[in-house]
C-alpha cells in the first residue's frame, strides 16, 4: 500500500453548545452551506476539501478554539456586512481589544470574531508568511 505524498486535513469535529446553531451562524457568515445531519454531526463544507463537522457537547463546557479562514478579498467586506448585520463585533486582534476594526496583516485584511460557543473566529484574505 502507497502513502498519499501530501497530508491534507479532510474533516475536523468543532464542539458546540447548539451543533445546528453554530454551523448556520459560520455558513452565513462565511456564505456556505450546512450540510445534512451525519450521525451526531452537522458538516460545513468549506469547499477546499475540508469539513468542519459540529458535534454537541451537553455534559461539559465547550474549551474555545481558534479557527482561521482564508477567505477571497472580493468577498471579506460582504461577510464583515455580514457580522454586523446580525450584531456580531469584530475585532482586528485576536484578544478582541480592538472592536469595529479591521487588521492588514501580511498585505492582506483580517478580523476576528465569536461564534456562538465561544470559539475565536478569523476570517483572513492573505496567508500569514512563515518564516
Amino acid at each position: 500500500m502507497s502513502l498519499p505524498t501530501t497530508v491534507q486535513l479532510n474533516h475536523t469535529a468543532v464542539y458546540a453548545t447548539d451543533r445546528q446553531l453554530s454551523a448556520e451562524f459560520l455558513a452565513a457568515i462565511l456564505g456556505l452551506e450546512v450540510g445534512a445531519p451525519f450521525g451526531p454531526f452537522v458538516p460545513v463544507d468549506l469547499g477546499n476539501g475540508v469539513t468542519l463537522d459540529y458535534y454537541e457537547k451537553r455534559d461539559e463546557p465547550v474549551q474555545p478554539q481558534h479557527y482561521a479562514f482564508l477567505v477571497p478579498d472580493e468577498q471579506f467586506d460582504t461577510m464583515i456586512d455580514r457580522l454586523e448585520a446580525v450584531g456580531v463585533t469584530y475585532y482586528a486582534d485576536p484578544y478582541h481589544k480592538d472592536p469595529g476594526r479591521t487588521n492588514e496583516l501580511f498585505g492582506g485584511r483580517g478580523a476576528y470574531f465569536e461564534d456562538p460557543s465561544g470559539h475565536n473566529m478569523e476570517i483572513m484574505t492573505t496567508p500569514y508568511v512563515r518564516p
